[in-house]
């Protein structure tokens, strides 16, 4: 039995998460799912988007699937505080087309400083955000990186920064970066300017297998992907640590769609495959994921994003059917 917190959030994430857990449970495996709250509704009750509870079950479940949550100004992001927590220092995110064989690449991203450090001040006219980047973070992202392309089958991973204008900062996660290679004498290592990088992945997302990036830089990245794949309703990812791991779909809570039964379910759906591996459930994984890519080459059930007319529910009740 495993023990699975379950963080619906706000918007779509509600919408999305409740497909997710039925077709969990149509596998052959028990869980024990455990309901906790986070985001603006969260915050309109307790008065904040992140109650110490949820992360209690957080830290004490063996995953957690979490959805989507609205930000509120005067508040720290509930996932950029969940990441802390947990310490879920990598972030990775597939970026694979199912109808177009050129783009299949992951992008690993540093979770757990860079920009997103909540370390920021105001001095009245003006405000400061400081971007902190050590060597134990870049080099332990990296090893990761460089892993995780062994583990996969992988010839290159590529390195996204920007240390030609940020010298110090991305300067450390470069020199990381190529000493970490030296461990993997068999994979292809090489690097490019962030802006050189985004254009790369539209004119020639072929010659990426892995990219590996700072926590601001992926973030971005992994957006453009959704352009590339042409919906953020196809993106999971997982946020992955020592001791734990948390799994949600890239795509926000979509207030403009939200209640009208039209998200596309299948990040989440994604995400909760990456769960299935990280629980070392790989055959169920397996199985959901080329269900979801047969669905999407046959093209009958298309959710709006998609550009069909099918329904949140439509596009669950399909995959229930061919699991």
């Amino acid at each position: 039995m495993f023990k699975i917190t379950t963080i619906p959030g706000d918007g779509i994430g509600k919408e999305v998460m409740k497909p997710t857990l039925e077709i969990l449970e149509t596998i052959n495996a028990q869980f024990d799912f455990i309901p906790q709250e986070a985001g603006a509704e969260c915050f309109k009750k307790y008065g904040t988007n992140l109650p110490a509870e949820t992360i209690n079950s957080c830290k004490n479940s063996d995953s957690t699937l979490f959805g989507a949550v609205t930000s509120i100004p005067e508040q720290k992001s509930a996932i950029v505080t969940l990441r802390k927590e947990l310490d879920l220092y990598i972030n990775q995110r597939p970026i694979k087309s199912y109808t177009n064989p050129n783009i299949n690449f992951t992008i690993i991203r540093e979770n757990s400083e860079g920009l997103y450090s909540h370390l920021e001040e105001d001095y009245g006219n003006e405000s400061i955000a400081i971007r902190k980047i050590t060597h134990k973070a870049s080099e332990r992202i990296c090893d990761y990186a460089f892993e995780y392309a062994l583990k996969t089958n992988q010839k290159k991973v590529t390195a996204a920064h920007k240390a030609n204008v940020l010298p110090l900062t991305d300067g450390v996660f470069k020199k990381a970066f190529y000493n970490m290679s030296k461990k993997y004498p068999n994979l292809t290592a090489n690097d490019y300017y962030i802006d050189a990088m985004a254009m790369y992945l539209i004119t020639n997302p072929s010659q990426f297998d892995v990219i590996v990036t700072t926590n601001l830089f992926g973030d971005i990245l992994s957006d453009e992907g959704g352009g590339l794949l042409g919906s953020l309703g196809l993106i999971p990812s997982a946020n992955i640590g020592k001791n734990n791991g948390l799994f949600e779909p890239v795509h926000g809570s979509a207030p403009d769609i939200a209640g009208l039964n039209k998200a596309n379910p299948i990040a989440m759906v994604l995400s909760s495959c990456l769960m299935l591996e990280f629980l070392n459930m790989h055959e169920e994984a397996k199985n959901i994921q080329n269900i979801i890519e047969s669905i999407i080459k046959e093209g009958k059930i298309k959710t709006p994003d998609l550009g069909g007319t099918n329904s949140t529910q439509d596009m669950c009740d399909e995959i229930i059917r061919k699991l």
